[in-house]
């Protein structure tokens, strides 16, 4: 399962009602590092570069840390918590739970050198609850970015150099590894004995409004990639626009020049100058310079003046992606949010009446709407006979 990740309870730092503190030195803890550390060991090289080509006090980033603790698009880590049965058939404190145990660990010990773009930074073996369970927290990263920090945090990314290419909504970069990580538990475990039994897909354990909250997340994200790439656009297109304005005030300063320039001045005539000669040496020349002046000014206006034009529908199009993905995005964050309370609710129907009498009614009124479905279609075809 993937979890939020709580660093302090995975290193005991404060310990929640369902953990045995008699059993909390039976736990394993592979590595604790401090987060802020890591980040500085990633991506400090990476942030200076960047701060360095801003010509803009406001485009530097002072903490990369915290704008990724704020941002919409990543998460500062991820963790992913890896289990063998349940409390049943692999408790903590059993013969079996030993052996969950040293699968864990032998499975964990190859984890980074098959994840080199994920930074392992805490990792923790629990014997203290009812099963052994193993959390790993990680920051994933890419290199060789051209957007943004060379060196910068993304899973998307991160999962791909590791071969790992989306392709439709259920069959993303994070499923395709979550599946990998799962066989190479698999293959540990068979090494031991244990079978790893297949019970489908882990969608349709799920219950409906889990799942639906799922998949609405995932539409989320793929809005928020597709918002900050927007985003990223908009802003080298205002840097464009931004670059005419200053060319505006360049042709500006240029017209006083031309005005007050000695050099674009003509000078009095002498008494003894023939109107022939000053034409020749004085007015001849400077008319030949504004003449190559103008004609270079015009070109590049004009020039400047279609690139401004296709610049702005260029802006004003991407203006309007963004305000229809923010839109979307509201939308879907609205129906998850909607779906954490019935999914509540449905919880807590679970908790009072049991899950067994709640999931019968769910599978009865499944079978009903099937039934319902079927004789619907079923007179749709007599009807067209």
């Amino acid at each position: 399962m993937v979890g939020k990740g709580s660093v302090n309870h995975n290193s005991r730092k404060f310990k929640a009602e369902n953990v045995d503190p008699s059993r909390t030195h039976l736990n394993i803890d592979y590595c604790n590092e401090n987060i802020k550390k890591v980040y500085h060991q990633l991506f400090d090289e990476s942030l200076k570069r960047y701060n360095d080509k801003q010509t803009r006090a406001d485009r530097k980033i002072n903490n990369y840390y915290e704008k990724i603790c704020n941002s919409k698009q990543e998460k500062p880590f991820h963790e992913i918590i890896l289990q063998i049965g349940n409390k049943e058939d692999m408790s903590a404190e059993s013969e079996n739970g030993l052996l969950a145990k040293q699968i864990l660990d032998e499975y964990y010990k190859g984890f980074q050198e098959r994840n080199p773009q994920l930074k392992v930074f805490s990792v923790h073996l629990h014997m203290d609850e009812a099963t052994p369970h193993l959390h790993i927290d990680f920051v994933p990263f890419t290199t060789g970015s051209k957007r943004g920090l060379d060196t910068r945090v993304s899973l998307k990314q991160a999962l791909a150099a590791q071969g790992f290419k989306g392709g439709t909504r259920e069959n993303t970069e994070w499923n395709q590894w979550i599946q990998s990580e799962k066989e190479q538990l698999s293959a540990v475990m068979e090494r031991h004995g244990i079978e790893w039994e297949h019970k489908g897909t882990h969608e349709k354990h799920l219950s409906v409004l889990d799942y639906k909250k799922q998949e609405r997340q995932k539409e989320i994200e793929v809005l928020e990639d597709k918002l900050a790439e927007k985003k990223d656009e908009f802003r080298i297109m205002s840097d464009h626009i931004e670059n005419f304005d200053n060319g505006e005030r360049v042709l500006r300063n240029l017209d006083e020049s031309i005005m007050n320039e000695p050099e674009y001045q003509l000078p009095e005539p002498s008494a003894i100058m023939s109107a022939r000669t000053y034409k020749a040496k004085f007015v001849e020349p400077l008319v030949a310079k504004l003449k190559s002046l103008i004609s270079t000014l015009f070109a590049r206006y004009f020039k400047a003046i279609d690139s401004y034009n296709r610049l702005n529908i260029t802006n004003a199009n991407l203006y309007r992606t963004n305000e229809r993905l923010e839109k979307a995005n509201d939308k879907l964050t609205r129906e998850n949010e909607n779906l954490r309370a019935e999914n509540k609710d449905y919880k807590l129907l679970h908790k009072v009446f049991g899950s067994k009498q709640i999931d019968d009614l769910v599978e009865r009124a499944k079978s009903e709407k099937q039934s319902k479905q079927r004789g619907k279609r079923s007179k749709n075809k007599n009807y067209e006979r």
